[in-house]
């Protein structure tokens, strides 16, 4: 390893996903537990190091990841920083290509190095804060990690191949973080996993999502909890009647469908039929009438004809989820849909098809969103931007769903909730005015 200089200012870089996130938060921890004086994300390219976290999910990220890395390298040959890390999924998939590659980079470690990582600055790794995080959020909203890696064999996917398999966090350590998130201040907490639908059953041999939720609800001060990333197949269906009776769960669920025609949900993996897709759609309405659905789709997997996307729009339309993602199809190495099919969809209409999904999605969204013109929502207030206060409605997600747009004549407190009633209505935002009581 190359001879490292002071360690006095750290800057972490942070690129990818919410687990990336806290991940990067647990180790910005372990860092000021040591003396170090820590930044996110920040614009200066002057440090004594730079720890770039990265994403080796889909080949755009890849690109960005390495694009940020040779910036870095870059400014470290202009002596503004003197060492240089590199960390994450991209490092724990591509370490030997990396390290040939980009001799600059003084390290790199994988996904599950942090201890590794913490001694190879000089410090020393604290057993005692675990759990324990700086949050790069807004201090009234977390994301809560319950588990690592996946089980799953989605053909598109190399997660499982980057983060291992599933390892569920134990239960009373998710209790125990919750707190102290909540202690901290944090009143809206967004579980993630790879899957949520799968967690417990390695540690427990059971599903154990919906005994996390029941905990997690006695929690005094956590006024939100939030789901994400719940796989389909399997799903715990035990978590309908916790979510719709405990008013500190949000009537919210993210569900990754990926497709609904049969064929390219074989070819995929996903390990359940489009009557099945639309039994779970069914049940989620009939069980929580006023349930924010989130979903994900992917477009131009090996095997998609026209007439399964025509399937596919149909079922966008039929279903009018409130929230959507469209993907298209990246062949990622060593995944089974890399070994197995040929990538023949041609870009341009993946992306057509992308596109159209996404214009039928807008049209569906502006509806839902006019239906709730002159209602009354409770809503959080996340940030100023010029004469407006951005906030958000249970049904709406950080950084992915929709925003509330409020004007007020008296200021509002970042972090705190408002009754809202909202004015007007646009695709993608809501434009309200707090309730004076």
């Amino acid at each position: 390893m190359k001879t490292q200089k002071k360690h006095k200012l750290v800057n972490v870089i942070t690129l990818g996903c919410s687990k990336n996130q806290v991940d990067s938060e647990y180790l910005l921890r372990q860092l000021d537990a040591n003396g170090i004086q820590v930044v996110h994300d920040s614009d200066s390219k002057i440090a004594d190091t730079v720890i770039i976290n990265t994403c080796g999910f889909i080949k755009d990220a890849k690109e960005e990841s390495i694009d940020t890395i040779l910036n870095y390298v870059k400014a470290k040959e202009l002596g503004n920083i003197q060492n240089l890390f590199v960390i994450g999924c991209l490092s724990q998939r591509y370490k030997l290509e990396l390290e040939k590659e980009i001799k600059d980079v003084d390290r790199y470690f994988g996904t599950n190095d942090l201890k590794v990582i913490i001694e190879s600055l000089g410090c020393n790794y604290k057993e005692n804060l675990m759990g324990e995080r700086i949050l790069t959020t807004p201090g009234h909203y977390a994301y809560l990690k319950i588990s690592e890696g996946c089980n799953r064999k989605c053909s598109f996917c190399a997660i499982p191949l980057i983060r291992g398999n599933y390892i569920s966090k134990p239960v009373e350590h998710v209790i125990e973080e919750a707190n102290f998130l909540v202690k901290s201040g944090v009143k809206e907490i967004i579980l993630i996993a790879q899957d949520l639908t799968y967690y417990g059953i390695d540690l427990y041999q059971k599903q154990k999502l919906a005994v996390v939720l029941n905990c997690l609800t006695e929690i005094e001060g956590l006024e939100w909890i939030r789901l994400h990333y719940a796989y389909p197949a399997g799903f715990p269906k035990e978590i309908l009647k916790i979510i719709k009776n405990k008013s500190n769960i949000c009537n919210y669920l993210d569900i990754p469908f990926q497709h609904i025609s049969n064929p390219v949900l074989k070819n995929m993996r996903r390990g359940l039929t489009s009557r099945q897709t639309y039994d779970l759609v069914n049940l989620l309405r009939s069980d929580i009438p006023d349930l924010t659905l989130r979903t994900t789709l992917m477009v131009g997997h090996p095997g998609e004809s026209q007439r399964a996307y025509d399937e596919l729009l149909e079922f966008v339309q039929k279903v009018r989820f409130d929230r959507l993602g469209v993907f298209t199809y990246s062949e990622e190495e060593d995944t089974f849909g890399a070994k197995n099919f040929e990538d023949s969809i041609p870009e341009v209409v993946k992306e057509q098809r992308a596109s159209q999904l996404m214009e039928v999605q807008r049209e569906i969204s502006l509806e839902v969103n006019e239906k709730k013109i002159g209602k009354k929502f409770k809503a959080i207030i996340d940030r100023r931007e010029g004469e407006y206060y951005i906030g958000r409605t249970e049904a709406d997600s950080p950084e992915v769903d929709n925003e509330v747009l409020i004007k007020s004549e008296v200021p509002l407190g970042i972090g705190e909730f408002y009754n809202i009633r909202v004015i007007e209505a646009e695709e993608f935002d809501l434009i309200a005015a707090v309730v004076k009581t």
